[in-house]
């Protein structure tokens, strides 16, 4: 592995330099949107659960119809081959993004949808930048509600993680109308809570943490993590539907997310939740998540946004 002062991505069996990692405008992530994505994370450079995102990107691969050309061993061999060469470039104290977007291809326009080339495979390394979330995990987000409803299970099933945000994007914008701190909590079609733009909804009542199933949002990894986390410290936690009425009765709400992990929102759509503060479920998760990955990420985005002020 030789020295480089450009980050390199891999795409369809090469690795190439940031800056010159392109592809045609007739692929299919491109003419179609036909494209699956996984993210990741690193602590303190070890990418984490990397097998369980690299197995998800693959079921999302079987029900998107991708073939992506390689087996998942193959791909986890080659994003770890990325992540080496790429962390010579990282301080010590840095993290990255691990992100995997996977095309059908060529698809020139035409009647036919199907693949018919070999697919696209695109996998990056990102600084992982917690400065936008950084002042949350002191006083919280603003949870809120937008008026695009989640994409029916029916139509696209939120457990394909695809690389089309145009949706996520709607409704994200139209939360910050009302507020530029606000983090989206998306409802489906019959009010039910379902997702947040990029990661899953929480919500603590009683001392008990509550999460909606992943009928009709997105079966997360780092969702998954928590409740992992939950059952180490002893918080009884249930998966069932919620309704707005939980979130503003709620003692906390919080959101998941591979980046940050966990974002505590301390109003929804107004009103203060519980005491208006972090609470101390929260802080009792993220605590886990310290024990688990050996990184404090709130010290992590304070040291960040210092850094860059």
């Amino acid at each position: 592995m030789t020295d480089h002062k450009e980050r390199l991505v891999y795409l369809s069996g090469d690795f190439v330099p940031e800056s010159q990692a392109k592809i045609s405008i007739f692929d299919a992530a491109v003419n179609l949107g036909h494209c699956v994505t996984d993210s990741s994370r690193t602590f303190h450079h070890e990418a984490f659960k990397l097998k369980a995102h690299i197995a998800r990107l693959y079921q999302s691969l079987k029900v998107a119809r991708i073939d992506p050309g390689i087996d998942a061993d193959e791909m986890y061999r080659i994003t770890m081959d990325l992540l080496e060469r790429n962390l010579q470039l990282y301080a010590t104290t840095d993290d990255c993004w691990i992100v995997h977007n996977v095309s059908a291809g060529m698809s020139p326009l035409g009647p036919n949808p199907k693949q018919s080339s070999a697919a696209t495979i695109m996998i990056s390394n990102q600084p992982l930048n917690l400065t936008g979330w950084q002042k949350y995990y002191h006083v919280g987000c603003h949870a809120v509600t937008p008026f695009s409803r989640q994409i029916p299970s029916q139509s696209l099933d939120a457990r394909i993680k695809n690389r089309s945000r145009m949706f996520y994007t709607l409704a994200e914008q139209e939360v910050k109308l009302v507020d530029p701190d606000a983090q989206s909590v998306i409802l489906d079609t019959d009010g039910f809570v379902a997702e947040n733009k990029g990661g899953n909804v929480f919500i603590a009542k009683d001392g008990v943490v509550k999460t909606p199933t992943s009928i009709n949002g997105l079966a997360g990894i780092t969702r998954q993590t928590t409740l992992e986390i939950c059952r180490a410290q002893g918080i009884p936690f249930i998966e069932t539907r919620l309704l707005p009425y939980d979130l503003y009765t709620a003692d906390e709400v919080f959101f998941t997310s591979t980046p940050y992990c966990l974002m505590p929102a301390t109003k929804f759509n107004g009103l203060s939740v519980g005491s208006g503060m972090v609470g101390p479920i929260a802080k009792k998760i993220l605590l886990g998540w310290q024990e688990l990955t050996g990184v404090n990420v709130v010290e992590q985005a304070d040291s960040q946004t210092q850094m860059s002020s």
